[in-house]
């Protein structure tokens, strides 16, 4: 598969509440039979990663991370989760 290749994730629907405060981001609706399936399919060691996106319409959407680091390397850490998770 092309890395590239976008891979949507079934079952699960992002969408962003226009008129909620600050501190919400958005709401993750997941269709149970959908989700399990998908799961199922993408899970690698328990686990299965997901990016919130906005297409080219503007609209919200699920698609699965497959990002896989190269022998010796990890996944970069964005600045900002690593400044919300310090206690300080």
């Amino acid at each position: 598969m092309a890395q590239d290749e976008k891979i949507f994730a079934d079952g699960f629907s992002f969408k962003r509440q226009e008129n909620a405060p600050d501190f919400v981001i958005g709401r993750v609706s997941i269709k149970v039979d959908d989700a399990i399936t998908f799961l199922r399919k993408h899970e690698k060691g328990g686990w299965v990663n997901l990016n919130a996106k906005y297409g080219r319409s503007g609209n919200p959407y699920m698609e699965l991370d497959t990002y896989e680091p190269k022998a010796g390397e990890s996944k970069p850490i964005e600045k900002e989760a690593v400044a919300k998770d310090l206690p300080f």
